[in-house]
């Protein structure tokens, strides 16, 4: 399965050295690996230990690139100004915004792009913790630089998302 269209045309704002890119929530890892075929430092993050197994048995992929977490239960953080920048596909957890924001470095990027309500009449995700509001996903980032936003419906699978690609102030 090929990365997120969305991460291909933005990735050039990633720096081939320095800090990490995470790879949040970052399931079989085909964002993260297209990352990595793109020479860029990631690190792939997830809380399915047999995922990040396959990840770390990859060629060019080390252990310590792969990071086992639940985010959702509390006890790991991300460390501020970690990453020069985190994608994230396909999940939401509001708690973890600020993480997120906290843990990029200044003018560091975030790539996100997840489920919006109107997702419910193509099917799951259809509960409320899963799906954005309509404007959320640009609420969260207002005090960002918003390179890139969509919200609306998409096809080929038909799904109802928000994206944003931001900029750290």
């Amino acid at each position: 399965m090929a990365a997120s269209a969305l991460l291909q045309q933005y990735s050039r704002l990633f720096q081939t050295s320095g800090k990490p890119v995470l790879d949040l929530a970052c399931g079989a890892g085909r964002n993260g690996l297209y990352l990595q075929q793109q020479q860029i430092p990631t690190i792939f993050a997830d809380q399915k230990p047999t995922v990040l197994t396959s990840l770390a048995a990859m060629p060019g992929i080390s252990a310590e690139q792969c990071w086992q977490v639940d985010f959702e239960n509390g006890q790991q953080q991300l460390q501020p100004n970690s990453y020069q920048g985190i994608v994230v596909f396909r999940y939401l957890h509001r708690p973890l915004i600020d993480d997120i924001k906290q843990a990029v470095c200044a003018g560091g990027i975030v790539i996100y792009e997840t489920f919006t309500v109107e997702n419910r009449q193509f099917g799951r995700p259809n509960r409320d913790a899963f799906l954005l509001q309509l404007g959320e996903l640009k609420e969260m980032f207002s005090d960002w630089e918003c390179l890139y936003y969509f919200e609306g419906i998409k096809h080929n699978p038909d799904c109802a998302i928000a994206q944003i690609v931001c900029k750290k102030p």
